[in-house]
């Protein structure tokens, strides 16, 4: 093991006084950026808990921003983050909610997307909730995500797709509001998925949305 991993693994390089409130925050903006996916112009924030009373003194709303805005968890400019960005439109509120994670954030994109998802502790982070479904992306692999009509053969179908361009399929998890109603499936991958699978994957039928989720940088 290197010096850098090392190092990383006791805490990560960032900037701001915390791992989970600071570096946690940023990685969760950058992970609601990742799967949107598209140009934001308006962000809603909603801090549960820890995060709601401590944030603050951590700057966790500064790294949510940054991290929305593609900012990594090195960059200096974090720190001034409010003044320097003037063209996204952004909202911030506080609650307590005992039944969430005591680092939690919804996380409302261009009045279009909901996500939620955790600050776990040492930088690390967990995406729980994306429109209504629950997933658990942790943003260490990259991540195939789609919302289709439920009905049988669609994880076969989309297996199938991958595994013919050869790539491994590290875990698969699926979830639906209801029977024959809108289902959700996320793959983590190995490697990244090419143009081509993404592009086959949203000609099923029946196929409503993809992105692929790019993992995160250490």
């Amino acid at each position: 093991m290197n010096h850098k991993t090392l190092f990383d693994v006791i805490s990560p390089i960032m900037v701001g006084p915390s791992s989970s409130h600071t570096a946690g925050a940023i990685r969760l903006g950058l992970m609601a950026r990742n799967i949107y996916s598209r140009p934001i112009h308006k962000v809603y924030f909603k801090l549960y808990n820890s995060f709601a009373q401590t944030g603050f003194g951590h700057g966790t709303q500064k790294g949510l921003f940054a991290g929305i805005l593609g900012h990594k968890v090195s960059d200096t400019q974090i720190k001034d983050i409010f003044d320097i960005v003037k063209d996204v439109e952004y909202t911030f509120e506080y609650g307590e909610d005992l039944s969430r994670h005591p680092n939690s954030v919804d996380i409302v994109i261009n009045d279009e997307m909901r996500i939620s998802g955790d600050s776990v502790g040492a930088g690390e982070i967990k995406i729980t909730n994306i429109n209504g479904f629950s997933v658990s992306i942790s943003g260490n692999y990259h991540t195939i995500l789609l919302m289709y009509k439920d009905k049988p053969g669609m994880i076969s179908t989309v297996s199938k797709i991958i595994q013919g361009e050869n790539i491994n399929i590290a875990s698969l998890h699926c979830d639906r509001n209801e029977k024959g109603g809108t289902a959700s499936m996320y793959i983590a991958l190995d490697n990244i998925a090419s143009d081509e699978i993404m592009y086959k994957i949203s000609a099923i039928e029946d196929v409503y949305y993809t992105t692929q989720i790019r993992k995160l940088e250490v």
